[in-house]
């Protein structure tokens, strides 16, 4: 492969013969690189400074990954269902993670930088369904982790308080909070950026006083959170392509 600097974007040449343009951003929080693919394209997102030998060093790194997702998009497929014992990549709270697999005693995830790994005794690398709950486990928990710490800040704030939250696959939305004051937040936002799902807790954590998206819903909106439209932005954006990993990693084929 090869790279050439367009003023925007990244050429990544393919083995094939084809060229992938790669959309590159820095940003000044990043505090690594991270590849997405939506509908609209591919992005590089990087911290400001980093060298571009770095970005390319990175992009070749993930070329086949790149590749593949761009085709399942562009035929308007599902992903391939998690495979065990195949290594891949996924993104977990916003950042480019791999994943790898080995033997172990009991079925767990170790979790270090920018790495999963997923142990499990020989048996069970013919269940899949094993693998998969436990990842989704993994990934409930990375949430819950956050919503607590949030849920500390803003209910004082609010003086008002969900009953329970739930953690779930959605369809379509990213929240809901029903008649009972229970919260519902898909389980996908944990693979986007904490940020992103800050967003949506707060959100629903507002119609305990507001429920409806009047100018006045917004504007408590704004008050707890100001940073709420870049990542509604953000979500709009990536939303298909995030909800769609999710069903890769946890649900069974046909499922």
């Amino acid at each position: 492969m090869t790279l050439e600097n367009d003023n925007t974007y990244l050429e990544l040449a393919t083995q094939t013969g084809d060229t992938i343009k790669v959309l590159r951003r820095s940003h000044p929080r990043a505090r690594r690189l991270r590849l997405t693919v939506t509908p609209s394209g591919a992005r590089v997102t990087y911290p400001e400074g980093t060298h571009p030998a770095q970005v390319f060093a990175f992009l070749r790194k993930h070329g086949e990954w790149l590749e593949r997702k761009l085709d399942e998009l562009n035929l308007g497929s599902q992903p391939p269902p998690l495979k065990v014992g195949s290594a891949t990549v996924l993104p977990l709270r916003g950042e480019t993670t791999r994943l790898s697999w080995r033997d172990g005693a009991y079925p767990h995830i170790e979790h270090a930088e920018d790495r999963l790994i997923i142990s499990l005794p020989r048996p069970h690398r013919r269940a899949p369904e094993a693998a998969r709950a436990l990842l989704r486990s993994f990934l409930e928990a990375q949430m819950r982790r956050d919503v607590s710490r949030w849920l500390a800040r803003y209910t004082p704030e609010l003086g008002l308080a969900p009953t329970g939250i739930r953690v779930r696959p959605l369809k379509s939305l990213w929240g809901s909070l029903d008649t009972r004051d229970v919260v519902t937040l898909d389980l996908a936002l944990a693979l986007a950026p904490p940020a992103a799902l800050r967003y949506v807790l707060v959100h629903e954590l507002c119609h305990l006083r507001i429920r409806n998206h009047s100018k006045r819903f917004w504007n408590l909106v704004e008050s707890l959170y100001p940073e709420w439209g870049e990542q509604r932005d953000w979500l709009r954006f990536h939303g298909q392509a995030l909800k769609a990993e999710l069903g890769r990693l946890i649900q069974t084929p046909g499922g």
